[in-house]
């Protein structure tokens, strides 16, 4: 059963349910309420028996009540039995027999009362008093009780159509509204269905409406191009670690070929041979460490963090820059500024700026730190960045055209990137007259 057929079973029954309740709670108190108007018009119609029985004795010449009112006289839908005194305990001429508790209500030594009564194959509801204006004289008003019944057969009838025909409409109504109310659910499993068979994860779902599945359908779309993006960025990070490590390993190999094919070591370019291998194993190294780095620092968010002084950290950077570049001019403005994060992954991306600042910086040149408010800023006095080159100096393997002859993979800004979402901060190019300025800013702990 699909889920469209599940949730019309499940509406039908619901409101089935409802309606069977709501029918139990309802037949009882009509039946009661019915039988209530039958004593009730009992009542009446025993109030009104002394005006017949005047009647009746006007009609005859004799002081008490004629024999034939000891029978069945029919008024309307009622019938009334006068029973003359004295009262007598035993069968009646038209009537049913005559009880010891009907002679104590004659005689009113007890309550008027009600009795249910077959005669002559009908059932009667019957109320039994005295009559006030001949005592000792007994009167029973008695009504069939199909006048109640009745009502409440074609009740009980109304009630089984509606409460059979309310669950089948509801379950057809419900069907026809899952339709519509889980087309989505059913695009939604048409596209996993073709993702599935084709790998393809370009499909989208269109879900303009507000509720849960509509929800549902655009955080799929959403994740499907989050997934799509993944893939194609680890596409790209493939093909450009394969194009990258295969330069310095080819490199490698030739230098190996060279060695093996000569006099060995004796040979007199064999030195060169070895520092030319030492250089190419040395980039293929840096650039081994830089993807390790990239997968290490992608999740840097959920690794050890902790709060740490971002300006301490600056100073120890630059620190260490001024010591492998001695011919350049490290200027330090820094803050007190507290963030919280990796250590390591926030070490990393402030040496990777610097590095990329003492890359670029001319002979004698000068290089800008400055740590406030959650935000280092490295500028140089180098060549600055190309217009066209911002919108990609953070991509993995990205390298300008002026920036291939220098040393590098072109991950180093990649990671900066990297480390700067995982802490849920940014790295932006700043503009400046001469040189370049990049800013990694980072939420400060209040």
């Amino acid at each position: 059963m699909n889920l469209r057929n599940r949730i019309a079973l499940a509406g039908g029954l619901v409101v089935l349910g409802a309606l069977l309740l709501a029918s139990l709670i309802l037949y009882p108190a009509v039946n009661s309420k019915l039988h209530d108007q039958l004593e009730v018009s009992l009542i009446r119609s025993a109030a009104d028996a002394p005006k017949i029985l005047d009647q009746a004795k006007q009609k005859t010449s004799q002081g008490s009540a004629p024999a034939g009112l000891t029978g069945l006289v029919t008024v309307g839908n009622s019938v009334l039995q006068f029973v003359p005194a004295p009262v007598a305990q035993g069968a009646t001429d038209g009537f049913i027999p005559v009880t010891r508790r009907d002679v104590d209500v004659a005689l009113q030594r007890q309550q008027p009362y009600f009795q249910d009564a077959v005669y002559q194959g009908t059932a009667y509801r019957v109320y039994s008093t005295s009559v006030p204006a001949d005592a000792g004289s007994l009167v029973r008003v008695a009504r069939p009780l199909s006048d109640a019944t009745a009502t409440l057969h074609r009740l009980q009838v109304l009630l089984v159509v509606l409460t059979l025909g309310g669950g089948l409409l509801a379950a057809v109504i419900t069907r026809l509204a899952a339709g519509r109310v889980l087309r989505p659910v059913r695009e939604l499993t048409e596209v996993i269905e073709h993702v599935t068979a084709t790998q393809e994860l370009t499909a989208r779902i269109d879900a303009p409406g507000r509720d849960e599945i509509s929800r549902l359908a655009r955080s799929f779309t959403v994740m499907m191009a989050a997934l799509n993006q993944s893939v194609l960025a680890q596409q790209r990070l493939v093909a450009g670690a394969s194009h990258e490590l295969r330069t310095p390993l080819t490199s490698l190999t030739t230098d190996l070929d060279l060695l093996a094919e000569g006099r060995g070591l004796a040979d007199p370019i064999a030195p060169e041979l070895v520092a030319a291998a030492r250089a190419q194993a040395e980039r293929l190294k840096v650039l081994v460490n830089s993807l390790l780095d990239l997968a290490r620092y992608a999740a840097a968010a959920e690794a050890h963090t902790e709060d740490l002084r971002l300006d301490l950290l600056a100073v120890q950077e630059s620190e260490r820059a001024a010591g492998c570049a001695p011919g350049l001019r490290f200027e330090t403005e820094v803050e007190e500024v507290l963030v919280h994060g990796d250590p390591d992954a926030i070490e990393r991306a402030i040496a990777n700026l610097l590095d990329n600042a003492v890359k670029w910086s001319p002979p004698g040149g000068r290089i800008r730190i400055r740590v406030a408010a959650g935000q280092i800023t490295v500028s140089d006095e180098g060549p600055g960045i190309p217009e066209a080159d911002i919108p990609y100096i953070f991509d993995r393997f990205y390298r300008s055209v002026a920036g291939r002859s220098q040393p590098g993979s072109g991950l180093g800004l990649a990671i900066v990137r990297q480390i700067a979402e995982a802490h849920g901060g940014t790295i932006t190019v700043q503009p400046q007259q001469h040189g370049a300025c990049l800013r990694l800013s980072l939420t400060p702990v209040a």
